[in-house]
């Protein structure tokens, strides 16, 4: 079922990326006293341009300086990543521009409707002992084995007749 093995490049660099992503958030917390999920970022960014009353609350209004802030080291960091490893800069997508759109707005969708994605519930709400983080973490894992598990066998088979 999976040619390369479940960790293709090795299993390392995997566990390299959550501890750092651990460690910022940790760093984060404990410096500043702040959480750092990122649709928050999004929402918080809209701020600046759009005057609906969602995107005008006090918390996006105040916390946008340092969210933009957040987010641009993110990009940076990743860019500096690709700079560093030798990786190559651009990956080759074969899904349709069409589906990533619509992913796109349904996970968007979901991160609003559930108060944050799942990045946020999975790193920052579970570390913060938060009971709704540790419901929606359930419920995301729940729903991609489930999806997975049909993936694999309904749709896998079909495609490699």
């Amino acid at each position: 079922m999976y040619p390369n093995g479940f960790f293709p490049h090795g299993w390392e660099p995997y566990l390299l990326g959550g501890l750092l992503i651990g460690a910022g958030v940790a760093l984060l917390f404990v410096l500043t006293g702040l959480i750092g999920g990122m649709s928050t970022v999004y929402s918080s960014t809209w701020s600046y341009v759009v005057s609906r009353p969602f995107f005008q609350q006090s918390n996006l209004t105040r916390s946008r300086v340092w969210r933009l802030a957040y987010a641009a080291g993110l990009i940076v960091g990743a860019a500096l990543w690709f700079v560093l490893s030798g990786q190559p800069s651009r990956v080759a997508v074969s899904v349709p521009t069409w589906q990533l759109f619509i992913g796109g707005i349904l996970v968007g969708y979901g991160a609003r409707l559930s108060q944050g994605c799942t990045s946020g519930h999975g790193i920052c709400g579970l570390a913060s002992l938060s009971r709704p983080s540790l419901v929606a973490v359930i419920t995301f894992m729940g729903t991609a084995f489930l999806t997975a598990n049909i993936m694999a066998r309904v749709v896998a088979p079909v495609a490699g007749r």
